[in-house]
């Protein structure tokens, strides 16, 4: 079945997005699409891609984000699927020596990330880590590993997530932004057993590439 005509706005919509996915590699967010069409609402933003949903433009993945169908992924360009970073020689860091030129394979994401298994990402919506350079469509790398008090984290509680840098004692759990703007987030030591630390925070990945999480100081 072909895809259903659409509207000159939806159109206009729909041809922004995917030029802004050429260009950056991600989806714009909806404040960006909000902000670059005027929209007051995020509803305006949500009913055009329910639109796009709906006559076949977009298509949803399993991760809830929204994607091209297979049809139309030519529309990114030409993308091809990098094995790694290549390994073109060797270069000396004592004396020098002569350049050595090889094919030496690559370094994969396997290389860089040893417990790659143990990694998920997830996009940030909102500013409460601004502080920690963490920003509104940042996509936050997570390790399923254990957690340091004052470290940051991702945390589901009564059916809500938060990403927040996260303090326990006897007194219960504290969730503190990295925005003075928002208060922090108390859990009594009562219900703490409801809350699930998600994942560890490990860095974040933006326009500028990747951002690895500070070491902590002890």
């Amino acid at each position: 079945m072909d895809n259903a005509h659409l509207t000159r706005k939806q159109q206009e919509f729909f041809s922004y997005i995917v030029d802004y996915k050429k260009e950056y590699d991600v989806w714009p967010t909806y404040r960006e699409i909000a902000d670059h069409f005027g929209y007051r609402s995020p509803n305006s933003v949500t009913q055009n891609i329910q639109a796009l949903l709906k006559k076949g433009y977009l298509v949803k993945r399993n991760d809830e984000e929204y994607d091209l169908p297979s049809d139309k992924r030519s529309m990114l360009g030409n993308e091809t699927e990098e094995d790694g970073i290549p390994i073109r020689g060797l270069i000396a860091a004592g004396y020098l020596q002569e350049a050595v030129e090889a094919d030496l394979g690559s370094i994969t994401l396997s290389t860089l990330f040893p417990n790659l298994d143990k990694l998920f990402a997830l996009r940030v919506s909102g500013f409460s880590m601004k502080d920690a350079n963490i920003y509104d469509g940042d996509f936050v790398l997570l390790m399923d590993t254990e957690l340091k008090n004052g470290e940051i984290g991702a945390v589901l509680y009564n059916r809500e997530t938060t990403l927040k840098k996260i303090f326990w004692d006897d007194n219960g759990l504290r969730l503190e932004a990295a925005n003075e703007d928002y208060d922090d987030i108390f859990v009594s030591p009562d219900v703490f057993e409801e809350v699930r630390i998600i994942g560890k925070y490990i860095g974040h990945v933006n326009r500028q590439g990747f951002q690895r999480a500070p070491a902590k100081v002890a």
